[in-house]
């Protein structure tokens, strides 16, 4: 390509060829490791985890990429760790950072980068005996520091919750399982970033879910599915929910924000699921979508198994919702590697990414997945 638009340039006069050579030049070494990068590869996670606490930060300019805790291989309840890990996506590297605080890792947890930090929020520690306690844990990542701080507790303890941010300061953490005595939780608890503080919003309707995923789109936040109680009978004690709902957040800036307006939303394609990975895309001209892939349309245990006893499969299907038509489109139906058990999807441009997870069998993976929202 170069070498034709050499010859091109030759044929005209120096004056007006110089500078269309030399603009093209450059534009193509401008483009080409633009290209490169946007197709380079991701490393696996240093360690194959699934169920871990997944951010993305855009700071200064410069994507990163962010892991906190999860599960390993063993998928028993000293393989839950409390590892950290940061992703290069220029160089497509993983390094190591210091674990998140605690005695325990945890499971269930949901993280969302926001000026230059990563907010990390409650989950649950698992202990030898099967027991499972749920934390209103609220830890603050530095990632310039390498360190972590303690922001203004939970007020009530969730894990499996869907975490959005809105207007580049409030954190909305919405339904999610609670204590034992509580269960799932219809809450929708808002945090101040600005101040440590800690709000009420208007509880979700319908009955409280925990696993369930979401994201946000300028003032509407949209979360489907997840696992309830079963009204039907004690066994098994968790089925799928198939219930889609939609939250319109006030557009005035002076308004409040913590009234919701829910409202019930058509169910999306394929059958209700478990644990989906969910991100929203960038707002442009046409829209803004939120992205939705994986999953399981069985709820089970950290483990992989099935309340019902049975061993909980992922889903190929990847699906949108255009926040802006209101329609639901498949984004991609054959996913090479599907993956289930996530705590949130990454856009980064026209690229799905999903960290870690569970394949069929329940095996955890360390892969990075990308999914081409380009693909024919």
């Amino acid at each position: 390509m170069i070498s034709a638009i050499m010859i091109s340039a030759m044929k005209l006069p120096l004056s007006v060829c110089r500078p269309a050579f030399f603009t093209a030049l450059f534009c193509l070494i401008l483009i080409n490791p633009l290209n490169a990068a946007d197709e380079a590869k991701f490393s696996p996670l240093p360690l194959p985890l699934s169920n871990n606490a997944v951010a993305i930060s855009h700071d200064f300019g410069e994507s990163r990429i962010f892991s906190f805790m999860g599960i390993g291989p063993k998928k028993t309840w000293d393989a839950v760790t409390g590892s950290a890990y940061e992703l290069d996506p220029g160089s497509g590297r993983w390094k190591e950072l210091r674990p998140v605080p605690g005695v325990a890792g945890r499971l269930g947890a949901s993280a969302v980068a926001l000026h230059e930090q990563v907010f990390i929020f409650g989950g649950y520690v698992v202990d030898g005996q099967g027991g499972e306690t749920t934390v209103p844990d609220l830890n603050v990542f530095v990632p310039a520091e390498n360190r972590y701080y303690r922001g203004k507790d939970i007020p009530v303890p969730v894990a499996d919750a869907v975490v959005v941010v809105y207007r580049d300061r409030y954190i909305f953490v919405i339904g999610g399982r609670s204590t034992a005595e509580l269960g799932a939780v219809p809450n929708v608890q808002i945090y101040d970033t600005d101040k440590d503080t800690w709000m009420q919003g208007t509880p979700i309707p319908g009955m409280p879910v925990f696993g369930h995923a979401g994201a946000i789109v300028g003032d509407t936040i949209v979360f489907v599915d997840g696992a309830r109680k079963n009204t039907g009978g004690a066994n098994p004690k968790y089925v799928a929910s198939s219930d889609c709902w939609m939250g319109k957040l006030p557009s005035a800036k002076k308004g409040d924000i913590t009234k919701i307006e829910w409202s019930q939303i058509v169910a999306h394609p394929g059958s209700a699921r478990f644990r989906i990975a969910a991100g929203a895309g960038a707002v442009d001209r046409r829209g803004g979508k939120i992205y939705f892939s994986g999953g399981s349309d069985t709820p089970y245990d950290y483990n992989g198994i099935g309340y019902n006893g049975r061993s909980a499969e992922p889903s190929a299907l990847t699906f949108a919702y255009d926040v802006y038509s209101q329609q639901w489109e498949t984004v991609n139906d054959d996913v090479s590697e599907p993956t289930m058990d996530h705590r949130g999807l990454l856009v980064m441009g026209h690229r799905l990414v999903v960290v870690g997870g569970m394949r069929f069998s329940q095996q955890v993976t360390g892969n990075v997945t990308v999914i081409n929202l380009n693909r024919k």
